[in-house]
């Protein structure tokens, strides 16, 4: 059974509010996809509550136009903005996240490969050191000796039944979503980032040269330099596509 592309209107207020939204529609059974773009903006797990900087430096961050928003997720900071394409599925399985977080990690990257390759471009998932929330499920382009990330994911469980001891396994709604960087500058989103860090004192920082958007890929492949608004509407008819086409994990 595919998915049903959902819209929701992304506010300035937090882009993030239709996670909940997705969650909720899974609880009912569907299988949904929501696929966005979010504004200028940083987007951390809430995991970086530990940090006693944190709530000064979105203040000011967000004095400056980039709000720091806080995610249901693991992982790492993820910049968002223009040129940069969110893809959230919401479905539910039934089992443990030990037992199945692979297949969706899996899954979701599947998707991502699919549409991708209707541009031309190869890609496989792999960990990319040095890449922001890096992780062995990013989607990877580029040679062994030159990879670099293209996307990221994650994935939020909220269980819907514990399931009987000796019966059915639990059932859980699952949040599967990625971030694909399009058109964005890599150089760009990474200074971005690495304030943040800096401003907070966790002691991470990203290279720039870990990471590609699709334009960069496109034209270091030899396929051509798109305008941005025009690639990005590729982009996303071939997302499109792919999520009514593709079945759930």
């Amino acid at each position: 059974m595919s998915f049903d592309i959902v819209d929701f209107a992304i506010g300035s207020d937090d882009p993030l509010a239709s996670e909940q939204a997705l969650l909720s529609l899974a609880g009912e059974g569907r299988r949904v996809a929501h696929l966005w773009e979010a504004p200028r903006s940083l987007v951390v797990p809430r995991s970086y509550r530990r940090y006693a900087a944190l709530d000064q430096a979105r203040a000011e961050f967000a004095r400056h136009g980039c709000p720091v928003y806080l995610r249901m997720s693991g992982g790492g900071l993820v910049p968002q903005g223009p040129g940069i394409v969110n893809v959230s599925l919401a479905y539910q399985v039934r089992g443990t996240v030990g037992e199945l977080s692979e297949a969706v990690y899996r899954h979701l990257c599947e998707l991502l490969r699919r549409a991708l390759g209707m541009l031309g471009l190869e890609t496989h998932w792999q960990a990319v050191e040095g890449s922001f929330c890096d992780g062995r499920f990013n989607l990877a382009w580029g040679p062994p000796d030159d990879v670099r990330k293209i996307a990221g994911t994650a994935q939020y469980w909220h269980r819907l039944e514990a399931g009987a001891e000796g019966a059915s396994p639990p059932l859980h709604a699952v949040l599967a979503h990625a971030v694909l960087l399009v058109s964005a500058d890599p150089e760009e989103i990474n200074q971005r980032a690495n304030a943040f860090e800096a401003a907070i004192g966790s002691g991470k920082h990203y290279l720039a040269g870990r990471v590609i958007s699709v334009q960069q890929a496109l034209c270091a492949a030899g396929l051509g330099l798109a305008p941005a608004d025009r690639l990005d509407r590729e982009v996303m008819a071939a997302l499109r596509s792919c999520v009514a086409a593709i079945s759930a994990a």
